[in-house]
């Protein structure tokens, strides 16, 4: 008589999942919501009908997430299944492995909106800071000097001949074509004094009634009243100082006969002086 195998009492997967489902109180639908699995594999897993599961591999990874959603050992899970599989595992290919992402692992999609956002404003943050720098480095050094493109050099030519004093009109700007020191007053008010960088200017204020210049090198000036250039206000090399800066005096030139007063008695224009 052929003697009889021992019986064993081992539970199959599926036993185990359920076991350890009904344990936790969960339903097959509560695991799909964890797992993201469909019902219908579940409950082939926990029947052991392997012919309405995926291919192995698929299988092994749904018990595998399964067994992670009732707390069993997903090791030990997998390789009973593939056990209890046995020859219809499909040969060894390369395909990979699908395992539903769990859902413990995941990250929150609120951690993943605020990371985002995080980034978007460290940008702005960085770029309201580089416009704030960009916008104090702009900043004039004096009042009412304003820096200007160095003036293109122009080709030699005749001096041009100043415009007569009584079409003089506009304001009086100054200019320097190199590095020059300047101190411009008003009836014995300091309205400018410092050096002008080449490229920068300086505009007489409208309301100045007597503004006289002190330059330190007045071949480094020029001289703009409205769109005409005023002559040279001193010899180069020497100190020019108490030049008027009233239209009529500058167009006349240095050493050109002051125009005369006003019919109320006023005296005449101080002419420009060199010293």
């Amino acid at each position: 008589m052929d003697e009889e195998l021992p019986q064993t009492d081992i539970p199959t997967v599926g036993e185990r999942l359920r076991a350890a489902r009904e344990e936790k109180g969960l339903t097959l639908e509560d695991i799909a919501a964890q797992t993201r699995i469909p019902r219908r594999h579940l409950e082939s897993l926990e029947t052991s009908e392997w012919d309405k599961l995926p291919a192995p591999t698929y299988s092994t990874g749904f018990a595998k997430s399964y067994a992670s959603a009732v707390g069993l050992d997903r090791t030990e899970i997998g390789e009973q299944l593939r056990a209890e599989m046995g020859g219809q595992r499909a040969a060894v290919t390369n395909t990979e492995i699908f395992e539903p992402a769990d859902p413990a692992r995941t990250m929150p999609k609120w951690l993943v909106l605020g990371a985002i956002a995080a980034v978007i404003v460290i940008v702005l943050l960085m770029s309201y800071l580089n416009e704030r720098s960009l916008d104090s480095g702009n900043e004039p050094s004096a009042a009412e000097v304003t820096k200007q493109e160095p003036p293109a050099p122009q080709p030699a030519q005749q001096p041009q001949q100043a415009q007569p004093a009584a079409t003089a009109q506009g304001p009086v700007v100054l200019t320097a074509t190199g590095p020059a020191w300047i101190q411009v007053t008003d009836q014995g008010k300091t309205l400018f004094s410092g050096e002008l960088a080449p490229g920068q200017s300086f505009t007489v204020p409208a309301t100045a009634t007597a503004p006289l210049l002190k330059a330190g090198k007045p071949e480094a000036l020029r001289i703009n009243v409205g769109t005409a250039v005023a002559p040279p206000v001193g010899p180069p090399g020497k100190v020019a100082s108490k030049v008027s800066l009233l239209p009529a005096d500058l167009m006349r030139g240095p050493g050109a006969p002051a125009q005369a007063g006003p019919a109320t008695g006023a005296p005449p224009a101080t002419g420009n002086t060199a010293g």
